[in-house]
């Protein structure tokens, strides 16, 4: 490509005397001066007549603050059971209906961890510069959606009050549904701020409020139903939270650190996800 600069630059020399300088993309080609002539009196288009540079381009101004829109998390959800359940067994919120399906116990929790799933959709998310864009402060405003399914007959209820029991019937769904309006925020440190793809993970804890909860089942004797209520469920929800970031994939994962049920279910549990994160940083 040089060596066609400087033939053009030969062949129109008259025309261009003037001119000492040419970029060509990010070259910039200088004449020397004194070029040698020919016998005919025009400039010889030898390219030792000609110093090339590489101009780089400046890498783009880091901002401050910087806005991601509409970010999907997709995971497993589960859950950590610490119940004692003689003890549970002995309050009110387990019910033995009929003695023959046997009281509450730590088989009627068991789960389906395949399908038991975990689906944030955060509004928005900022990134903060704390320390040269490398150390940032990120925070933002979503909704967590947790499903929980159960193998087994499992039941919620809540009249008069909210007790949970075993049912007389199968069931092909039988998922306990739990929504929080959730403000993250997390400690993150990017290692190449110049680079999209590079290696980033954040840290922190997430705070949610509960703002729907009901147990959905699919039954060949009763079809689809569903109770909504809050079954006694912690009105708020605080987690442990952090994301690792390489190229375009991320990957996040929250351990709730307070119990999902109040303390007069008896209920010990602490749910805890883990997925990929659809985001652009």
């Amino acid at each position: 490509m040089v060596a066609m600069v400087c033939i053009a630059l030969g062949s129109n020399a008259q025309s261009t005397q003037e001119t000492d300088t040419i970029k060509v993309g990010n070259f910039v080609i200088i004449k020397k001066k004194g070029s040698e002539e020919n016998t005919t009196g025009t400039s010889k288009s030898s390219r030792d007549n000609y110093n090339l540079l590489r101009v780089e381009r400046r890498p783009a101004k880091r901002k401050n603050l910087s806005t991601n829109w509409w970010i999907l998390d997709l995971g497993f959800a589960n859950m950590r059971d610490n119940t004692n359940y003689g003890f549970a067994q002995a309050g009110s919120y387990f019910k033995t209906l009929r003695p023959q399906d046997g009281p509450v116990n730590e088989n009627s929790y068991r789960l389906n961890r395949g399908k038991s799933s975990n689906v944030n959709l955060w509004f928005f998310m900022q990134k903060l510069n704390i320390s040269k864009n490398v150390l940032n402060l990120k925070y933002g405003l979503g909704l967590e959606m947790y499903n929980f399914r159960y193998d087994s007959k499992i039941s919620y209820n809540n009249d008069p009050a909210p007790y949970v029991f075993n049912d007389s019937i199968s069931f092909s769904k039988n998922k306990l549904y739990a929504g929080y309006l959730t403000v993250p925020f997390m400690i993150n440190i990017n290692t190449t701020p110049d680079k999209r793809k590079g290696f980033s993970f954040s840290a922190g804890v997430s705070a949610g409020y509960l703002i729907s909860s009901s147990n959905k089942q699919i039954s060949a004797e009763r079809g689809k139903q569903k109770e909504k209520a809050d079954f006694y469920m912690e009105p708020f929800r605080l987690a442990a939270i952090g994301e690792v970031g390489l190229g375009p994939i991320r990957l996040y994962g929250s351990y709730s650190l307070n119990k999902m049920q109040k303390d007069i279910t008896r209920v010990e549990q602490f749910p805890y996800a883990i997925g990929v994160r659809l985001s652009t940083w």
